[in-house]
């Protein structure tokens, strides 16, 4: 029985499938807390310096140990690293929904982001060292999607959760899920690891680079709060800067480095991690900022706001991986470029919007918008681990989500900067309505600025190969 379910050929999706379970868990519980949030601290009796640990204890462990995930899956096996880091998910996600106080949250939720480290980079390197290259943009399409949909999903599951049974099972739900993917992996995954040359961990290069990661995603977090000139600040970006300069300075001299740094010589590589960089700075600060101003401005509730972003999920789970195997037959470049041309448009028609909106007046940019990420995310992801060999897979992988997760940090906090600027009286004064409208209209066209940009730096840096080709050139 077992024989005829793993095939060659059907081994693949299961193992497909497995990785989107992990991925999903991972991807719904950076939005699916949100929501929760009151109602935690409403339980918990915890302030406001304790709820905002619970989403960034779990941002920060998750930003700051990703790239040292992606070289224990290159090196210990990434099957191994992938189904640790589920198991450190899911016994965590048990732990957060069963908290008492805030201690036990924070503490539970800095472990998820552990597990969220390790199987993050090792989800798209098990893909690439599963699927021959021209079934990857395909294989990655349905991996974008699955992200997509669990990251718009969030809100609304969390709202319905939360007002309909308890905001303990938005962490409950994540134990059968793990626990499924875990039999799944076991059964299904086939080991990889990296074969080239001798490995060890760099721990010199692991140190510097987990405290300029955690300098500079915990002082972009805090910018705001703080003030982007304050002390705190200021000393948080020096210490990240000197940090990343030490780190890159020691992967050149290393003779086995953490991060091969000649990976970023290939224009390909070094363009597709800029575009995905840009991408999350634009979007990410927009889904934060257009749901806080449905549920703000326009009045929406919880559930509301989540449901207002389907046409957008949809539109995402869709057409990704068709995206993905328009990638493989003509490359990304120009999927890559037109569709940072839509996020940018998606943002203009954003910027029109006013107190006085309806939902119709919001539809066209999330039409637009989701077709715009969909046919960027996915060639973006498909270009980057086509142009690694497939035993750097886990380093690139881990470099790809790194560059997202900074740049989703970077994104709301310059946007949230640019709201803050404009916004100059109380909530409660009855003006602020009106200043953060316009706070926002001028944070989405700085956002359609960048949108444009990336299509810009995707049209000249990326190559014009089919990812075959790319992989062949990589390997050679």
């Amino acid at each position: 029985m077992r024989a005829r379910l793993f095939t060659e050929e059907n081994r693949k999706w299961w193992t497909l499938g497995a990785v989107a379970f992990g991925l999903f868990m991972i991807m719904l519980d950076n939005t699916i807390v949100n929501v929760a949030l009151p109602t935690i601290a409403r339980d918990l009796q915890i302030g406001i310096s304790e709820l905002e640990w619970v989403v960034n204890g779990y941002a920060l462990t998750f930003a700051v140990i990703m790239l040292t995930g992606g070289k224990l899956a290159d090196m210990l096996g990434r099957r191994r690293i992938f189904i640790a880091g589920l198991a450190i998910f899911t016994l965590s996600s048990l732990a957060c929904g069963l908290a008492s106080g805030p201690e036990m949250l924070i503490g539970a939720r800095i472990a998820q982001g552990v597990g969220a480290a390790f199987m993050n980079p090792a989800t798209l390197s098990i893909i690439t060292a599963t699927f021959p290259p021209r079934q990857r943009g395909m294989a990655i399409g349905i991996w974008a999607g699955t992200a997509g949909m669990a990251l718009a999903i969030g809100p609304l599951l969390g709202g319905v959760i939360t007002q309909k049974i308890d905001w303990s099972w938005i962490f409950f739900v994540n134990v059968p899920v793990g626990i499924l993917a875990i039999v799944v992996a076991r059964l299904a995954i086939r080991e990889s690891r990296d074969t080239s040359a001798e490995q060890r961990l760099d721990l010199p290069g692991l140190l510097a680079s987990g405290i300029g990661l955690f300098a500079l995603t915990y002082g972009l977090i805090e910018a705001n709060t703080y003030g982007w000139t304050s002390t705190r600040i200021l000393a948080l970006f020096a210490v990240a800067v000197i940090a990343l300069v030490v780190f890159v300075v020691l992967e050149l001299r290393q003779r086995i480095p953490m991060l091969d740094l000649s990976l970023f010589k290939n224009p390909t590589f070094a363009g597709a991690n800029v575009t995905m960089l840009l991408v999350a700075l634009a979007m990410f600060g927009v889904f934060f900022f257009v749901s806080l101003y449905m549920q703000n401005i326009l009045g929406y509730s919880a559930i509301q706001t989540g449901a207002t972003f389907l046409p957008m999920t949809i539109l995402i789970v869709l057409l990704a991986p068709v995206a993905g195997k328009l990638t493989d037959r003509i490359g990304g470049r120009w999927l890559m470029g037109g569709g940072m041309i839509l996020l940018g448009i998606s943002l203009l028609i954003f910027s029109q919007l006013d107190r006085s909106s309806s939902f119709w007046d919001i539809f066209p940019g999330l039409i637009v918008g989701g077709v715009g990420m969909a046919i960027t995310m996915t060639p973006t992801t498909s270009v980057a681990m086509g142009s690694v060999p497939v035993d750097k897979a886990g380093v690139g992988s881990a470099v790809l989500n790194s560059m997202r997760q900074v740049g989703g940090s970077l994104g709301i906090a310059i946007l949230g900067a640019i709201v803050a600027a404009s916004v100059s009286v109380p909530a409660t004064d009855p003006r602020a309505p009106d200043q953060f409208v316009r706070g926002f209209q001028h944070a989405l066209l700085a956002a359609a600025g960048i949108a444009f940009a990336g299509a810009i730096v995707a049209i000249v840096t990326v190559r014009h190969h089919r990812p075959t080709e790319v992989a062949e050139l990589a390997a050679a």
